[in-house]
Protein backbone atom coordinates (compact mmCIF):
# COMPACT_ATOMS: atom_id res chain seq x y z
CA UNK A 1 0.00 0.00 0.00
CA UNK A 2 0.74 3.77 -0.56
CA UNK A 3 2.09 6.11 2.07
CA UNK A 4 -1.71 7.21 1.24
CA UNK A 5 -3.36 4.41 1.29
CA UNK A 6 -2.01 3.37 4.55
CA UNK A 7 -3.27 6.77 5.83
CA UNK A 8 -6.80 5.95 4.84
CA UNK A 9 -6.72 2.69 6.48
CA UNK A 10 -5.70 4.34 9.95
CA UNK A 11 -8.67 6.82 9.87
CA UNK A 12 -11.30 3.78 9.02
CA UNK A 13 -9.59 1.51 11.58
CA UNK A 14 -9.70 4.36 14.23
CA UNK A 15 -13.12 5.23 13.31
CA UNK A 16 -14.51 1.84 13.72
CA UNK A 17 -12.79 1.35 16.66
CA UNK A 18 -14.85 4.10 18.57
CA UNK A 19 -18.55 3.18 16.75
CA UNK A 20 -18.56 -0.21 17.61
CA UNK A 21 -18.81 0.67 21.25
CA UNK A 22 -22.50 1.39 21.54
CA UNK A 23 -25.94 1.51 18.90
CA UNK A 24 -25.27 1.26 15.76
CA UNK A 25 -21.64 -0.03 15.00
CA UNK A 26 -21.04 1.72 11.48
CA UNK A 27 -21.93 5.45 13.40
CA UNK A 28 -20.46 7.45 16.20
CA UNK A 29 -22.87 8.38 19.16
CA UNK A 30 -22.16 11.71 21.16
CA UNK A 31 -20.44 10.03 23.63
CA UNK A 32 -17.84 7.74 20.99
CA UNK A 33 -17.37 10.83 19.15
CA UNK A 34 -16.24 12.64 22.11
CA UNK A 35 -14.03 9.49 22.95
CA UNK A 36 -12.51 9.25 19.81
CA UNK A 37 -12.03 13.23 19.77
CA UNK A 38 -10.35 13.43 23.41
CA UNK A 39 -7.96 10.49 22.18
CA UNK A 40 -7.42 10.66 18.50
CA UNK A 41 -7.10 14.41 18.06
CA UNK A 42 -5.75 15.55 21.10
CA UNK A 43 -2.85 17.58 19.95
CA UNK A 44 -4.39 19.02 16.77
CA UNK A 45 -7.37 20.26 19.06
CA UNK A 46 -5.27 21.94 21.75
CA UNK A 47 -3.76 24.56 19.03
CA UNK A 48 -7.21 25.76 18.25
CA UNK A 49 -7.63 28.88 20.15
CA UNK A 50 -11.68 28.72 20.09
CA UNK A 51 -12.41 25.10 20.88
CA UNK A 52 -15.93 23.95 19.96
CA UNK A 53 -18.18 21.87 22.31
CA UNK A 54 -18.72 18.69 21.70
CA UNK A 55 -22.63 19.35 21.16
CA UNK A 56 -21.55 22.08 18.59
CA UNK A 57 -18.92 19.73 17.19
CA UNK A 58 -21.61 16.94 16.74
CA UNK A 59 -24.52 19.44 15.37
CA UNK A 60 -21.89 20.35 12.72
CA UNK A 61 -21.20 17.33 11.40
CA UNK A 62 -24.36 15.75 11.76
CA UNK A 63 -25.84 16.72 7.88
CA UNK A 64 -28.45 14.52 7.95
CA UNK A 65 -29.25 15.39 11.75
CA UNK A 66 -30.12 11.48 13.07
CA UNK A 67 -28.13 12.23 16.14
CA UNK A 68 -25.47 10.16 15.06
CA UNK A 69 -22.09 10.35 12.95
CA UNK A 70 -21.35 8.27 9.31
CA UNK A 71 -17.89 7.81 8.57
CA UNK A 72 -18.47 10.68 5.64
CA UNK A 73 -19.38 12.82 8.35
CA UNK A 74 -16.49 12.40 10.34
CA UNK A 75 -14.35 12.98 7.43
CA UNK A 76 -15.61 16.64 7.73
CA UNK A 77 -14.15 17.14 10.98
CA UNK A 78 -10.76 15.23 9.45
CA UNK A 79 -10.82 17.62 7.22
CA UNK A 80 -11.38 20.61 9.29
CA UNK A 81 -8.79 19.79 11.89
CA UNK A 82 -5.86 19.17 9.18
CA UNK A 83 -7.01 22.21 7.40
CA UNK A 84 -6.90 24.72 10.39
Amino acid sequence: LSELEKAMDAIIDVFHQYSRREGDRDTLTKKELKMMIDKQLANYLKHVKNKATIDQIMKDLDVNKDAQISFGEMMLLVTRVTCA
